[in-house]
């Protein structure tokens, strides 16, 4: 036989052999949620894209209802919708659905040693305790971001009312906290090192939702090859040498005694455990998990403030009211407090409306089964990917009365009083609930509420405010290219 005779041979028989395990591995998946029907080999690749999860699973989830399945090659991930549903996953069987799948480009620069992978529970136990201890939720670290919206709010004014992007203004601000945490080190806004980190965490995150990572993701073997793996890591790499630096600096100025910041703090930790075989603490964990959590606390929070600015432009009564609340409680005699926050139940309203609708990671970090486990009637597997598609809890219409439409009055009570829904999921729920919540929490309101204090944020001359239809338009790209206008209120006495 010819040699490409004996390769089309080889071929065919191969995808034969391959489809047949495919069909049968399928077929032992009789008792999985309904979905729509793979292909052999490639699965549902139609479904397999983070950036059309917002269109698609909506689709898919009216036809299959609330939980159903959808397929990366021969695995089954199984999509969560709806707040009774994602309520009974992540809260109920919280235990169960607390694992989380091995994601082959995030594994590839963590290896396991983050608070996303296999050792999640030390790590993300230690580090929770330990962002309390340097301040988180407490007066100390307020008095930081505090000071923190002194340089904001400078920055701002020297816009002079002219249009400007507020972007990286507001990342700075952000950037500075959490730089401030781990690092113990802030920044000039001009310095273009926090500029540098900024633009990297920003395309760190675009990256893991682009082509490239979904299919290094579905084939994790093109990851073998070294410019896929550097074009997909570029950005990543950037950040870990940037904390590898910081971390050598802070093992040769250590103070056993007096630990400044975060990495001091692993560090003394490292050096506690480090008698252990396999210890989850060391070197590689300490950055990845600095990394980790400087990445999310920057982008995150940040595009998160970029938005809600842009919105409140868009409702110059909503704002007004806003201010009049933000005025009355400090008497226009110094800047909001956290612990202002129940006397401005409207305020809170508007912060909580702003977060449901901007719905910043419709589909979170997935989660994975620690067990086979029964679950609304059919039998998840051990191991199985779970996708909880939170824009259906905040846009679920049986949980919000107009969940098309901004409305604070979702979040406040017919006395006006600010009420807590249990729909409200936008930092996701459970074991793996978001772990700088409260910081996040203390940042949003802080920052906008001293925006608000000393300026009216308005449009552009000539830009016409969109209708609450908008709301359905691509908000990232409205807050990559929007401009805004801060001029200077004249605040009552």
């Amino acid at each position: 036989m010819e040699l490409t005779t004996i390769l089309a041979l080889s071929i065919v028989l191969f995808l034969t052999v391959y489809i047949l395990l495919s069909w049968s591995r399928l077929n032992r998946y009789k008792s999985l949620p309904p979905g729509p029907t793979p292909i052999p080999v490639l699965g549902t690749p139609n479904y397999m894209d983070l950036r059309e999860y917002a269109m698609k699973l909506p689709k898919l989830s009216k036809e299959y209802g609330s939980v159903f399945t959808i397929w990366k090659m021969s695995e089954p991930m199984i999509v969560l919708c709806g707040f009774e549903t994602m309520k009974d996953a992540l809260i109920n069987h919280a235990e169960q659905f607390s694992a989380r799948p091995i994601i082959p480009v995030l594994d590839n620069y963590s290896k396991g040693y983050d608070i996303l992978g296999q050792r999640w529970r030390p790590l993300r136990r230690f580090t929770l305790a330990l962002l309390r201890e340097l301040g988180m939720g407490k007066r100390t670290l307020e008095l930081r971001v505090l000071e923190e919206t002194k340089y904001l709010t400078q920055a701002v004014s020297e816009t002079g009312g002219k249009p400007f992007n507020p972007s990286m203004l507001l990342s700075c601000a952000v950037g500075n906290i959490i730089s401030s945490l781990l690092f113990g080190e802030q920044f000039d806004y001009q310095d273009e090192k926090l500029h540098e980190i900024i633009l990297c965490t920003a395309r760190y995150m675009n990256n893991l939702s682009t082509p490239l990572t979904t299919l290094c993701n579905i084939v994790p073997v093109l990851l073998k090859i070294p410019f896929i793996r550097n074009k997909v890591s570029k950005d990543f790499t950037y950040i870990e040498k940037l904390v590898t630096k910081s971390m050598q600096h802070h093992k040769e100025t250590l103070n056993p005694k007096s630990p400044r910041d975060y990495i001091d703090h692993f560090l003394l930790k490292i050096k506690e455990v480090k008698h252990e075989m396999d210890p989850d603490f060391c070197d590689t964990s300490l950055v990845m998990v600095t990394v980790g959590l400087l990445v999310a606390a920057t982008e995150t929070t940040g595009s998160t403030l970029k938005f809600m600015i842009m919105l409140i432009a868009h409702y110059p009564d909503v704002q007004a009211k806003v201010q009049q609340e933000i005025d009355e409680v400090t008497k226009s005699l110094r800047p909001p407090e956290f612990m202002d926050k129940p006397q401005m139940p409207y305020t809170n309203a508007v912060i909580h409306e702003i977060q449901r609708v901007l719905d910043f990671t419709p589909a979170p970090q997935f989660h994975a089964v620690t067990e086979d486990i029964k679950f609304r009637g059919y039998t998840i597997p051990k191991g199985a990917t779970v996708i909880p598609f939170l824009s259906s809890v905040l846009m679920d219409p049986s949980q919000w009365e107009t969940p098309e439409v901004f409305n604070p009055g979702h979040f406040l009570d017919e006395d006006g009083q600010f009420r807590n829904r249990p729909a409200f999921m936008s930092f996701s729920a459970g074991k793996r609930v978001c772990l700088g919540e409260n910081l996040a929490r203390m940042e949003l309101f802080l920052f906008f509420t001293s925006l608000l204090q000393k300026f009216t944020l308005t449009l552009p001359p000539g830009t016409e405010p969109q209708d609450s239809k908008w709301l359905n338009l691509n908000k990232f790209e409205i807050l990559a290219s929007g401009e805004i206008c801060a001029e200077r209120r004249s605040i009552p006495k």
